[in-house]
């Protein structure tokens, strides 16, 4: 049961053993009654039932994995295989909404902008205030920030 300051050990245990079958914090503390920020909020203020939140979410995880898995290696469930990787590696096997762009795909874009500056702004004081923004973007991408020749 939820307390003013936090979760009993009854109601934590309830919790872990929700969590450890797959279900999220959200129905855990529906289940136990309490808001899913007292969770959270809990785990915050008792390191062991944090690192035991963890533990139940990974295992959880670990679980499904694991039959994903098992069930991927038989040829005729190439389905499992295919979640997982589009899991896993959602960058190159997610499928993905029309409107939306990949970070290479910014990261292209942000290159070709630099060279379209090189090009068409004439003063290379403007231009390498510019491309150093620009630089700086693409660096937020993760990718090393070297753009089109600044001069």
């Amino acid at each position: 049961m939820a307390t003013n300051r936090g979760l009993d050990e009854f109601a934590k245990r309830e919790i872990l053993a929700i969590v450890g079958v797959g279900c999220s914090r959200r129905t855990a503390a529906k289940y136990v009654g309490c808001a899913p920020s007292t969770i959270s909020r809990t785990a915050r203020r008792d390191p062991q039932f944090a690192a035991e939140l963890r533990k139940a979410e990974t295992k959880a995880q670990i679980m499904f994995m694991r039959n994903i898995a098992a069930a991927a290696r038989k040829e005729q469930y190439w389905r499992a295989a295919a979640w997982a990787l589009e899991r896993l590696c959602p960058q190159q096997f997610a499928p993905r909404k029309a409107d939306t762009v990949t970070i290479d795909e910014v990261r292209e874009l942000l290159t070709e902008f630099a060279r379209i500056i090189v090009e068409e702004v004439p003063v290379p004081k403007y231009r390498k205030k510019i491309l150093k923004r620009l630089a700086k973007l693409k660096a937020r991408t993760g990718e090393n920030a070297t753009t089109a020749d600044a001069s």
